[in-house]
């Protein structure tokens, strides 16, 4: 909208002191034309603009001129102030709500009632998980390598980073970092994570953006296939959706999705249970025969 285009340019202004009318289409997808007006229409709203030409040209905010810097509306500030409250949640600290005491200064009437909206992205493992996250943090801002022994399904070894990002993803809190083992960037999830510790400085180096999708997170290397008793069906809608199943003529469900390894598949399979069958992959059903044979064995003295 133009409107959110004209707010988007005066906020860039607030931010740096000049900038050029190509690099303002090519941000906001529009032609230099655009822009040009775009740049009047503000001028005629008051806003005091200059235009320099030459090597070091561009367009800034005239010297002197104050403004408020508060661009935001009501709604807008509640939303960071949820978004805010969040991290608090994570951190066990006061300091993002204090953080938007500051961003409040002189437009305390946006922030009027109450945000309706409240996240809390604690886990059950926050007391150990939040100052992870503080060191990880600490570590990512002085650029000070991590190193910490991981745990993942191929076993147990010990890693050392340089952290770049800390990641939010799929209910669980990852680093983004360049591996010093495998000579590439990697995402560690921090609950994988223990005997954490502070190293050396390194040099920063150009980090590309995590690639978060289901497909790179969990790839799905096995599709299954499984029977679901229908009072489990709850289960299904909220981890997978109410699409990964369909309704049998006998009341069951016919669960179709992708998983990453095997034993995801099984341990999944027995939460249920009598309550699920699992008919693909083939191979993975003599593997559940064999896994009740042992456990049959094993607690049948008990």
């Amino acid at each position: 909208m133009k409107i959110d285009r004209m707010i988007g340019i005066l906020s860039i202004l607030l931010q740096q002191k000049k900038i050029t009318a190509p690099y303002l289409a090519e941000k906001f997808e529009v032609s230099r034309r655009t822009i040009n007006r775009d740049i009047e229409q503000l001028c005629q709203a008051g806003i005091p603009l200059v235009t320099t030409q030459g090597q070091n040209g561009g367009i800034s905010i005239i010297d002197g001129y104050k403004i408020d810097r508060t661009l935001l509306t009501s709604s807008d500030m509640q939303a960071i102030l949820a978004g805010l409250r969040s991290l608090d949640s994570i951190s066990g600290t006061n300091r993002y709500a204090q953080l938007m005491e500051k961003l409040s200064v002189g437009a305390s009437n946006l922030l009027t009632g109450d945000s309706h909206i409240l996240i809390d992205l604690s886990s059950w493992y926050k007391s150990s998980l939040a100052p992870k996250i503080a060191l990880i943090h600490d570590a990512i801002e002085y650029t000070k390598q991590i190193g910490f022994t991981y745990f993942s399904p191929k076993g147990e070894s010990r890693r050392t980073i340089e952290p770049y990002d800390l990641v939010f993803q799929w209910s669980n809190w990852y680093v983004w970092g360049w591996c010093l083992k495998r000579q590439d960037f990697r995402l560690f999830k921090l609950n994988r994570m223990t005997e954490l510790q502070k190293g050396i400085h390194f040099e920063k180096r150009a980090v590309p953006l995590p690639d978060l999708s289901s497909e790179k997170v969990f790839p799905h290397t096995y599709q299954v296939k499984a029977l679901i008793s229908p009072e489990y069906k709850w289960c299904l809608v909220e981890e997978f959706g109410h699409d990964s199943f369909t309704k049998q003529p006998d009341g069951r469900l016919l669960f179709s999705f992708g998983f990453a390894d095997c034993d995801n598949i099984l341990s999944w399979i027995l939460t249920f249970g009598n309550g699920a069958e699992l008919l693909e992959p083939v191979e993975f059903r003599e593997k559940l025969y064999q896994l009740g044979k042992v456990m049959q064995e094993r607690y049948r003295n008990s």
